[in-house]
């Protein structure tokens, strides 16, 4: 009863509960949380080994199911498993739903050769895509290349390198081992000052925000 009172007011990411309990038992409080289709994931403890125990928890979608006595490496295991499978999913953000007018930058589909090696060119290069840089490679005009890019996408150039910076930038923050200077030089930004103002102006939060919110 404790338990769902909780998880009533607040998330939480596991519930440890023993089966056998007074008010609520442990399969009761999974069957709860299976009927509001909650996404807490649930690991029962229990000294009673009837098949009818471990069935109904299946039923509940109960993750584990641990037999008393249980060893302290095993609840260790246990827990550690379920930590590795949380933060594969929340690294499976679709990134492209965080960034605004993700779809106004989806060119994949424009059927122009010069034009998708050029989005090949930035996608590979953005640390140190210019518009001079690509200018070269194609072997055009700056003034042209950035008119003909227009034309063809509906886009300005400077604005899908933007996209293309930021989306990365994102998935660089879902890893905390980097830190908002490094993330800065790896997406192309001179100064972490210049990163974090062009990332806040284009996402209306500081980098550290929005590895929070992650």
């Amino acid at each position: 009863m404790e338990a769902l009172q909780l998880l009533s007011e607040q998330p939480f990411d596991v519930v440890l509960s023993d089966i056998r309990m007074p008010e609520m038992s442990g399969l009761e409080l999974a069957a709860e949380l299976h009927r509001m289709r909650s996404e807490t994931i649930v690991v029962l403890l229990s000294g009673y080994k009837e098949f009818d125990y471990a069935q109904r928890a299946i039923e509940y979608g109960v993750r584990r199911f641990l037999l008393k006595p249980t060893k302290h490496i095993e609840l260790t295991e246990t827990f550690s498993q379920i930590r590795d499978e949380l933060l594969q999913v929340k690294q499976k953000v679709n990134v492209e739903s965080l960034l605004p007018q993700a779809a106004l930058f989806d060119l994949a589909n424009v059927g122009n050769q010069n034009i998708q090696m050029i989005i090949k060119y930035i996608d590979q290069n953005f640390k140190v895509a210019s518009l001079e840089s690509l200018a070269d490679q194609m072997d055009m005009n700056p003034s042209y290349l950035s008119t003909f890019f227009k034309e063809k996408t509906g886009v300005n150039f400077s604005d899908y390198l933007t996209h293309i910076r930021m989306k990365n930038a994102v998935l660089l923050l879902q890893n905390s081992h980097y830190k908002t200077y490094e993330i800065s030089e790896l997406v192309g930004y001179s100064t972490p000052k210049n990163f974090t103002r062009k990332f806040s102006s284009y996402f209306g939060k500081s980098p550290r925000e929005f590895r929070n919110l992650l």
